[in-house]
């Protein structure tokens, strides 16, 4: 089982579950449709992982956001998250209208810094993804469309968290390829305080 770390010890979460066009610039961006309900997809446990790795074929789009860990449907600890994408493979599927699984549920496919426990409210948190030590991506709650406490009730509709399963809540404009020796710098605030830090050179 693949593991992060929580308030430094590792745990398991057993899926990771993913919110697709959350933010208006990044739908745009994609050319999508604005949801009527949360997009919702999830990644197995073998998609976990602390490494961000190229791809000998596929081309590898990173997609940052802000995630939690959950207990009881409560977000106990927060972290930052990289939805890796095969987004050449992305297409071809959905222009067929057939599951993204291969474009987004591959080994390695969800990159996590370590998640630290928190008791802000959840509106108080924003995301800084820096490239190369150029800020590149920035997300808040207030520019999500569905907000957490209403993701969380949509997918209890139809399935269950387990304890320190993962909540991704989606991605802002500023998608892209990751490339080789680049280096990533994730942040995440509540209002002005740093609350995680996690750097990556992409293998």
């Amino acid at each position: 089982m693949q593991t992060v770390l929580f308030d430094g010890q590792p745990i398991s979460p057993s899926k990771v579950v993913c919110i697709g066009r959350n933010y208006v610039e990044h739908i745009a961006e994609l050319n999508n449709e604005v949801p009527t309900e949360p997009v919702i997809f999830v990644k197995p446990n073998s998609a976990i992982s602390t490494e961000i790795k190229t791809h000998a074929v596929d081309a590898i789009h990173y997609e940052a956001e802000i995630s939690f860990l959950m207990d009881d449907n409560q977000f106990v600890g927060v972290g930052v998250g990289l939805d890796l994408t095969k987004r050449e493979v992305q297409s071809v599927l959905k222009s067929k209208s057939l599951p993204w699984e291969r474009a987004k549920a591959f080994d390695a496919s969800a990159v996590f810094s370590e998640f630290v426990s928190f008791e802000l409210p959840v509106d108080s948190l924003s995301l800084v993804l820096s490239i190369n030590d150029q800020v590149i991506q920035q997300a808040n709650y207030q520019l999500m469309i569905y907000k957490p406490a209403e993701i969380v009730t949509a997918v209890n509709e139809f399935m269950s968290f387990e304890k320190h399963d993962i909540l991704m809540t989606g991605t802002p404009k500023g998608v892209g390829k990751i490339n080789q020796g680049d280096k990533f710098t994730g942040q995440i605030f509540s209002q002005d305080t740093l609350l995680v830090s996690q750097s990556w050179t992409v293998l």
